[in-house]
């Protein structure tokens, strides 16, 4: 199916539509490939986890078809330029293109913000995620063997980066 991106909005991701971003979570945990974790959290533990901007949602007719928001990677003053990159995409809008256009306008508003690099740690075997990652100018930097365990089995993390162009190299 193709995109009408006529009808999409980017918004920003607020308390007040928190829970659509956490129904699109719980998609991705169903998944068991999106993330270590297993609970949803609350508005206060995400808000306090996420930076302040970077935080986009994109709508069609009024329905969240996926989000992406930034994680410090540290409180280390150095690397306030460096973020963690979430992206997840509802269940029935997978594979049409969403994640690119999000991970997009991620990339234009943290540099508009400061951020010269993002990372994501995606586990080896969510090649969807990866290849969407390598699409938007992320590169392979890393491989982590049996990192963490997800559900009592072991789980291998690809580490992935994108450097700012334009961003840092003042």
């Amino acid at each position: 199916m193709l995109l009408n991106k006529s009808n999409m909005e980017i918004r920003t991701i607020t308390q007040h539509n928190f829970p659509e971003v956490t129904e699109i979570y719980k998609q991705g945990l169903a998944t068991n490939m999106a993330t270590f974790q297993n609970d949803m959290p609350q508005w206060k533990e995400w808000d306090k986890g996420h930076l302040v901007f970077c935080r986009i949602s994109i709508y069609e007719n009024n329905k969240m078809l996926g989000w992406t928001a930034l994680t410090p990677i540290s409180s280390r003053c150095v690397y306030t330029g460096v973020a963690e990159v979430s992206v997840y995409i509802a269940e029935n809008e997978r594979g049409k293109g969403i994640g690119k256009i999000l991970l997009n306008e991620l990339i234009i508003q943290s540099e508009a913000n400061g951020i010269w690099t993002l990372q994501s740690g995606i586990f080896s075997e969510n090649q969807g995620s990866i290849m969407l990652h390598e699409k938007c100018g992320f590169r392979l930097v890393g491989f982590r063997e049996k990192i963490g365990k997800k559900n009592g089995v072991w789980k291998d993390n690809v580490l992935m980066e994108r450097r700012s162009k334009t961003i840092g190299w003042n």
